[in-house]
């Protein structure tokens, strides 16, 4: 009986513990990385929500009711995210590129900047990379585990290794919703 009371003192203690760490990680989510965002951001729109670890650069605009779950993002080119952007976990923008075509093999020390446009009304799955020189247009959804590496039409909805468009929005449909403000 000693053994079992002992057993559940412990388990109690460790789940006080894991609590204590929840708090302090729940009280980073909700107030640094913000912080962070808004003071590293060239641009940041109302209403910014960060539900998991997030950075973005210096050369960021971002919209109105941006929505991160989770984004890194790095390198010196632009990148501008449109309105009622969300994104899941784990997922990235990468704007800077090795030179390959430089003065050594494999590459140099330059690097080459290209930018990112998305649009308003982005939905971004989880582990989805999004490389420079990309557009997503407005109201795109990027399957989960995507690479974008070019252009992504408005209304498409586009996965795979490179992500490539398999469907499209109801585009009335989503006008309708539009014209009335539905947005999360």
């Amino acid at each position: 009986m000693g053994n079992n009371i002992k057993i559940a003192v412990l388990f109690i203690q460790g789940e006080s513990e894991n609590l204590f760490f929840y708090k302090i990680w729940s009280f980073l989510i909700r107030h640094y990385y913000p912080r962070k965002i808004r003071k590293t951001a060239a641009k940041c729109g109302k209403n910014l929500y960060v539900g998991g670890k997030s950075n973005v650069t210096s050369n960021t605009c971002l919209g109105e009711c941006v929505n991160f779950n989770g984004m890194q993002m790095y390198g010196k080119g632009r990148i501008e995210i449109g309105d009622y952007f969300h994104s899941g976990q784990n997922c990235q923008i990468i704007t800077s590129f090795h030179n390959y075509e430089g003065n050594k093999i494999p590459y140099d020390n330059t690097y080459i900047n290209k930018d990112v446009i998305i649009e308003d009304c982005v939905w971004i799955g989880n582990n989805t990379i999004i490389l420079g020189g990309t557009r997503i247009g407005e109201g795109a959804i990027i399957q989960a585990g995507s690479v974008v590496c070019c252009d992504i039409p408005k209304y498409a909805i586009a996965g795979g290794h490179p992500a490539k468009p398999f469907k499209y929005r109801d585009k009335e449909h989503y006008e309708l919703l539009k014209s009335k403000k539905e947005f999360h």
